[in-house]
């Protein structure tokens, strides 16, 4: 299913002329020098593609016949592109076979254009060849410069004939490589079920994060106890040579760094696309803002994206019968390999409901200074060691996704960390509620527990036990910040996480301390009102338990939230929010 969505993902680019994509058996890759000849094999120029964008260079794409396949070992030279050692034998690096290296990437030229050999851009090419190409540039004064660059960094380079109007040789030849048949067909492919020549090895797949640079495989077979039926290498999970090139051409768009289809969560690089081109309703252009920063562009770009999926999903402006799939797939490095952590495909109402709803389910009461919605971003950050997302596990990040998407329950590991992380800190934010709220109300819709949701506010009418005491905690709190201004040290930070987890132990203690506190203040009617909010709050609860479960201790911090928030938001302020929340949502 992966490979066929990728392979139509091709056709569609490649039936678009402005998409630039790769036709089959070529590739798109940056060149930093082409070698401009003339047809008795002399060199005519050396042009340098980079130009500046900004303060960084950027280089000049081509389309070149494709890289067959990994060159960790052996000769393995291209097709009139390579790096300077093979394509004229230099020998910057002191390597010991670059003698073999240069004799291989004329010979392959001779084989593979046998031809096209008395055309004039072959036949000017491998005279430049055997006329010491190095010497020649050397010969040229005004190209020292350039010569050294190349050298340090073993630049890739091609070839032009002068006069042509083709930018590259690799566009001369192509008309004539692309009418080479492929062979015989000698099974039947896997992704289209029908006979086809059988491709031994596919092209490597660059841009997935913390890959080898040089490319990874997706499929491969590299030691015997992998292999069957005396079958070698690809040719035991048999895909066609047009479907090899079709997905990897598909995923290599998807991951090139110029690519707006693709982002990155800790170790795992995500790419989707959409199966038509002009969807009723753009996901494919709205999805990463769900998961990661804004970092360009309009700074209210990230609430737009929430106010169009909004929008999307009411009532009569989304047909549910729209037949446009959106697929979204999870990569990441396995030594030389690629694994793939996670694979969804539905439709596009089908995406837009999931992700609605994870917003909504995390939708919680905020500051002014808060961001108007959490994306994926946002929640792992709060919970990852140090807030630092590399150090965060990627079974739990591709879990969380995984419920994005399909709306199942978000991990039980979600919210244990977030508990661990809240306890840690001694501090109970935005986001660190939202996530408890998210992850307990949906488990309880999915279960069909016959349990009261959190709301988005304070809920004085919510009796579970662990609510009720994080709300008498920042009631406490509350009360020693306003008759001990500037404190420092609050019962927050001395008491919260025994508070959390065995109230029974400091409970009464802070209730003692709390009516000291509250003689100093000089404000009757401030005393009646906190004393109020004592007394609704104690209403429910009889005696301070023992111990708190770990679901207990959500509450806890949800109600603790809650009480705070309350606290520091006017009636007018409320109103205000709930308007700009509606405003959001398009309603």
């Amino acid at each position: 299913m992966i490979f066929q969505a990728l392979c139509d993902y091709y056709q569609r680019k490649a039936s678009d002329p402005g998409s630039g994509i790769a036709p089959e058996g070529f590739e798109k890759k940056e060149i930093p020098f082409v070698l401009v000849i003339d047809e008795d094999g002399w060199l005519n120029a050396i042009e340098d593609t980079r130009e500046y964008e900004g303060k960084k260079k950027k280089t000049r794409s081509f389309i070149v016949p494709q890289q067959q396949e990994k060159r960790n070992m052996g000769i393995k030279p291209n097709l009139l592109w390579d790096n300077i050692e093979y394509a004229l034998g230099a020998n910057p690096r002191q390597r010991d076979n670059v003698v073999a290296r240069h004799l291989c990437f004329k010979e392959k030229i001779r084989q593979e254009l046998a031809g096209m050999v008395d055309t004039p851009a072959i036949k000017a090419l491998l005279l430049f060849l055997e006329k010491q190409p190095i010497a020649q540039i050397e010969s040229r004064a005004e190209y020292a410069e350039v010569w050294q660059e190349m050298q340090k960094s073993n630049a890739s380079l091609t070839f032009r004939l002068h006069g042509s109007s083709d930018s590259t040789i690799c566009d001369t030849v192509r008309p004539y490589l692309m009418n080479k048949p492929l062979g015989r067909a000698d099974g039947y492919c896997l992704v289209t079920g029908k006979p086809a020549k059988i491709a031994r090895l596919h092209a490597p797949i660059k841009g997935v994060r913390n890959a080898t640079p040089s490319g990874a495989i997706m499929i491969s077979f590299n030691s015997e106890a992998f292999c069957s039926y005396n079958k070698e290498q690809n040719y035991n999970a048999p895909v066609g040579a047009s479907a090899a090139f079709a997905y990897t051409t598909a995923l290599n768009l998807l991951l090139d760094k110029e690519s707006q289809n693709k982002f990155c969560i800790g170790n795992v690089t995500v790419v989707f696309w959409a199966q038509m081109n002009k969807p009723k309703y753009n996901l494919e252009q709205d999805f990463p803002c769900f998961f990661t920063d804004i970092t360009k562009g309009s700074s209210d770009q990230g609430t737009q994206t929430v106010r169009n999926l909004y929008q999307t999903v009411l009532p009569g402006n989304f047909l549910a019968e729209d037949p446009d799939r959106f697929y979204v797939l999870g990569l990441s490095p396995n030594a030389g390999r690629i694994a793939i952590r996670f694979w969804k495909n539905g439709t596009v109402s089908d995406f837009a409901t999931n992700i609605k709803q994870h917003l909504d389910d995390l939708e919680i009461v905020k500051g002014p200074k808060n961001h108007d919605y959490l994306n994926l971003n946002h929640l792992l950050q709060a919970i990852a060691p140090e807030h630092n997302m590399d150090k965060l596990s990627s079974a739990l990040s591709c879990s969380i996704i995984n419920s994005m998407l399909d709306g199942s329950p978000y991990p039980i590991t979600l919210l244990q960390q977030c508990i661990r992380h809240i306890r840690a800190e001694q501090s109970v934010t935005r986001t660190h509620a939202a996530i408890l709220k998210a992850c307990i109300n949906r488990h309880n819709r999915i279960h069909k527990f016959n349990a009261k949701e959190f709301a988005v506010s304070l809920d004085k009418s919510n009796q579970y036990t662990g609510y009720r005491l994080g709300r008498l905690f920042a009631v406490l709190e509350k009360i020693q910040e306003e008759a001990n201004p500037g404190t420092s040290a609050t019962i927050r930070e001395r008491f919260y996480s025994t508070a959390s987890t065995s109230p029974m132990t400091v409970f009464p203690k802070m209730l003692k301390i709390k009516n000291y506190l509250l003689v100093k203040l000089d404000k009757p009617g401030r005393i009646i009102n906190l004393e109020r909010v004592l007394g609704e709050i104690f209403d429910d609860i009889s005696e301070f338990p023992t111990h708190l479960t770990i679901d207990e201790q959500a509450h806890f911090a949800i109600g603790y939230y809650h009480q705070r928030q309350d606290f520091f938001e006017p009636n007018t302020k409320k109103i205000a929010n709930d308007n700009e929340l509606n405003k959001i949502k398009g309603l």
